[in-house]
């Protein structure tokens, strides 16, 4: 491995790797533009086997969406509808989302992730109402719901500051933040994808306002449109600074472009070599982030699946009735159970481990003896 670290130009790199250094930037569009995806990937995965070993973890988790109207325009939503009148609009009522959670009864459920549309016609009490519903039916359960864009809209639309909506959230229950809305922090590229939604600067700020308050966080980055390798590595440093600041961040998640049905669709899919390079020089640059994410609704099951030989060492999650990806063209299943999330992370070589939303060990599952 050594010759082909030295041929792809990353021999230097792999030095600093194995003293357990800080990547610069200039190392990192390297990593991106080095011929070698392999070569890369191994990197990758000497991190991920020195912080993890083979384990890979996963949790029982169930998806909310509770509507889908949404006031932002963002070129790369195949989801949102902009008014409520819309074909394919929904707004559920606080009883519809919780009905959602009693028809899971009995299942051991450790999480529900909600994200939703920015609905202008909504009081603030319809999301204090879903958050204090769905701890009534289930105490226990962890909340990880509302993304920063979502904070910085309720903050906005109803004259809160982004810190008061966060303290009247957690009241009402919220337990964390899920990290989507990040897109690329680059104002370049989010002025032409997602021009009327908080910028990248605000993005951040919320996470440190609820990192300072005691929530732990996710982060994403969408990937594979129109952004450069550089804007890609300034996205990913600027989550590192971050987590350098308030160390809030639990996990970092790539989001693969999808094209289908919104307003990029003459652009393609990012391919997997892309996928698997993105997950790889994430797990490389973020030295402080604890967890790599390889979310298989995103990326797909089988990219997922060598993902974890790539620097990820988590699958998410059962998820349950997923539509966000699925409208935008995604193949994957809406679900997978338990049973089947162990048996790819096995098939892939790998360890499972059921968490919860912290990432505490809940089940170590067993080999079934026949």
């Amino acid at each position: 491995m050594d010759a082909r670290l030295r041929r792809a130009g990353l021999a230097d790199i792999a030095d600093k790797v194995e003293a357990g250094a800080r990547l610069t930037f200039d190392e990192g569009v390297r990593l991106f533009e080095a011929p070698d995806l392999f070569a890369v990937g191994w990197l990758a995965n000497r991190i991920r086997e020195r912080r993890h070993a083979g384990r890979t973890y996963f949790n029982h988790n169930l998806r909310l969406e509770a509507t889908n109207v949404c006031e932002a325009s963002c070129l790369f939503c195949s989801f949102a509808r902009l008014t409520p009148d819309k074909p394919g609009a929904h707004t559920k009522t606080v009883e519809q989302v919780l009905d959602r959670l009693r028809a899971r009864d009995g299942e051991p459920l450790t999480e529900v992730h909600m994200v939703n549309g920015l609905h202008p016609g909504l009081p603030f009490s319809y999301y204090t109402d879903l958050l204090r519903g769905l701890k009534r039916i289930r105490p226990g359960i962890h909340l990880k719901c509302f993304t920063a864009v979502e904070i910085a809209f309720f903050a906005d639309h109803y004259g809160k500051t982004d810190l008061q909506v966060l303290e009247e959230l957690r009241e009402a229950g919220l337990d964390s933040l899920p990290g989507g809305g990040a897109e690329i922090f680059a104002p370049r590229v989010r002025r032409k994808i997602s021009y009327d939604k908080c910028d990248g600067d605000r993005y951040l700020a919320v996470h440190r306002l609820a990192h300072g308050i005691g929530m732990r966080t996710n982060a994403t980055m969408l990937y594979g449109h129109i952004e450069t390798m550089a804007e890609r590595v300034d996205h990913l440093l600027q989550l590192r600074a971050l987590q350098d600041e308030t160390s809030g961040l639990q996990a970092f998640i790539p989001l693969a472009f999808h094209p289908d049905n919104n307003q990029m669709r003459k652009l393609p899919a990012p391919p997997a070599t892309d996928t698997l390079r993105m997950h790889a020089v994430a797990r490389l640059l973020l030295d402080n982030v604890d967890h790599i994410k390889a979310y298989w609704i995103s990326c797909g099951v089988e990219v997922a699946q060598t993902a974890l030989w790539f620097g990820a060492d988590d699958l998410d999650g059962t998820v349950q009735e997923e539509t966000i990806y699925h409208m935008a063209g995604s193949t994957t299943p809406t679900a997978l159970s338990t049973a089947d999330i162990e048996q790819l992370i096995r098939d892939a070589g790998r360890e499972p481990l059921e968490r919860d939303t912290l990432y505490n060990v809940v089940r170590v599952p067993q080999l079934a003896h026949v």
